[in-house]
C-alpha cells in the first residue's frame, strides 16, 4: 500500500517537473520570439538606406566641385548646404545601418583615413566615388559620361549642368522617398521615417530654388 501511495506521489512530481519544464521551454521560445520580434525594421527599409548612401555620395561629389569650377556666388552657397547636408546624412544612415548588422557602404571612403580623391572599383568608372561592386545606381543619379561632362565644364556652363543634374538627381530621391512608404510596414522607424520625411521636404524646397536658378541663367549660345 505505502509502495503504491509512493509511487503515485513520485509519479505527480514528475508530473509537476515535466510541466514546469514545458512552460520554462515556452517560456524561453517566447524570450527569443520576443527578441526577435523587436526587429524595428523592413528589407525596404534596408534597402532605402544603402541605396540613399550612395545617391547622397554623388550629389556630394557634385556640389564640392562647385568651389573649383566657376559656380557663380548664389549657387556657390547652395552647394555647400547640399554637400554638408548630405554629407552629414550619410553618417547617419551608415549608422542606422550598422547599429542593426547591414551593410553600410562607404562610398566616399568616410569611414577611413583615406585622403585625397576616392577612385571608383567598379566597372562603372564613376568619377568621385566608389560605386561598390556590385554598383549600385539609383534613380536620377548622373551617369558616369554625365558626371565626366559637369567636371569638365566651368562657370555658367558648370552651373546649368549642375542645376539641370540636380535637379534629376533630387526627383530621384523624391521618388526613392515615395517608394519607400508605398511598400507596407515600411519607413516606420523612428529615425528613419525623421530622415525620409526630411530628405522629402528639404529636396522639393532645394528644387524650387535651383528651377529659379536655372531660369535666371543667361540664355544658351547658339550652337
Amino acid at each position: 500500500m505505502h509502495g503504491l501511495r509512493n509511487h503515485r506521489i513520485t509519479m505527480k512530481w514528475r508530473g509537476f517537473a515535466f510541466a514546469a519544464a514545458a512552460i520554462a521551454a515556452s517560456g524561453a521560445f517566447a524570450a527569443t520570439s520576443s527578441a526577435q520580434g523587436k526587429r524595428d525594421f523592413t528589407a525596404a527599409d534596408v534597402d532605402f538606406m544603402q541605396g540613399m548612401i550612395i545617391h547622397h555620395a554623388q550629389a556630394v561629389v557634385m556640389s564640392n566641385w562647385a568651389a573649383t569650377h566657376g559656380a557663380r556666388s548664389d549657387l556657390l552657397v547652395l552647394c555647400k548646404r547640399i554637400g554638408l547636408s548630405q554629407y552629414d546624412e550619410i553618417a547617419v544612415m551608415q549608422h542606422w545601418l550598422e547599429a542593426r548588422h547591414e551593410m553600410a557602404p562607404d562610398p566616399l571612403m568616410m569611414r577611413t583615413k583615406h585622403t585625397g580623391a576616392v577612385h571608383d572599383l567598379s566597372p562603372m568608372h564613376m568619377p568621385g566615388m566608389n560605386m561598390g561592386n556590385p554598383p549600385m545606381m539609383m534613380g536620377g543619379m548622373l551617369t558616369p559620361a554625365e558626371m565626366r561632362q559637369l567636371d569638365a565644364s566651368h562657370g555658367v556652363a558648370f552651373d546649368r549642368l549642375y542645376l539641370l543634374g540636380m535637379i534629376k538627381h533630387h526627383q530621384g530621391a523624391l521618388d526613392m522617398v515615395a517608394d519607400l512608404f508605398s511598400k507596407p510596414g515600411s519607413g516606420q522607424q523612428p529615425e528613419l521615417f525623421t530622415l525620409a520625411t526630411d530628405i522629402d521636404a528639404g529636396q522639393r524646397v532645394e528644387i524650387a530654388r535651383m528651377q529659379a536658378m536655372l531660369n535666371s541663367l543667361p540664355s544658351s549660345p547658339a550652337p
